[in-house]
């Protein structure tokens, strides 16, 4: 399902204020980003029942050139081509890939394999970038107030042992025939995880993106 106009134009709108608070040096520039800014804040808010105070010091909390923030989510397998996913305590406990925001100062395939060990208890190899979206392109629900780009990596287990963590309650390997059903679709989606396995049975398979 296609994002809103709202929500697009919201973002549009944000991402035009925080760029030009960004090299602004007229201080009457400033002041007319500034309102552009509130603007937004209040159009997301009154659309997604939101309270706009919140909203307006999130954006607030943005600077320098707006771009998308990034995700990444792994895909990690076990020998019996078994999938690794781990259930979101913030999501209703429901299951996803392991994965986060990408971290500063840490490249992302370090911060994939990072991801994997904290939240799960098992060390990985990451063994390819299979996939890089744009998380509104693909249909996750419910919308974010920023542009995500999310980046898939797939993997081999190492090592390790089963361990929750404060973000997961639980962790287990799947048959692809077995996936559960309840998952969370900010984080994942069915046609994504099938594209994941086809990565795994082609290791040459070239990257998918949009």
């Amino acid at each position: 399902m296609a994002n809103p106009d709202w929500l697009i134009w919201a973002r549009e709108i944000q991402a035009i204020a925080q760029t030009g608070l960004h090299y602004v040096k007229d201080p009457f520039d400033r002041e007319r980003y500034e309102q552009l800014q509130t603007l937004a804040a209040q159009i997301m808010a009154t659309e997604s029942r939101a309270d706009s105070t919140v909203i307006e010091n999130l954006f607030r909390q943005q600077s320098g050139y707006a771009t998308p923030k990034l995700e990444v989510r792994v895909a990690a397998f076990d020998e019996q081509n078994r999938l690794l996913m781990v259930r979101e305590v913030l999501d209703e406990d429901r299951w996803t890939l392991p994965g986060g925001w990408a971290d500063v100062n840490l490249p992302p395939a370090e911060n994939a394999a990072k991801e994997v060990l904290e939240e799960t208890g098992y060390i990985v190899r990451i063994t390819k970038l299979a996939m890089a979206f744009d998380r509104d392109h693909q249909g996750h629900t419910p919308p974010e107030p920023f542009s995500i780009t999310k980046l898939f990596f797939t993997a081999d287990v190492i090592g390790g042992e089963a361990r929750t963590s404060v973000e997961t309650s639980a962790v287990s390997f799947f048959e692809r025939s077995a996936i559960p059903t309840d998952l969370s679709t900010g984080r994942i989606l069915p046609h994504e995880i099938d594209l994941l396995f086809a990565h795994r049975a082609d290791p040459n398979r070239p990257a998918e993106f949009d």
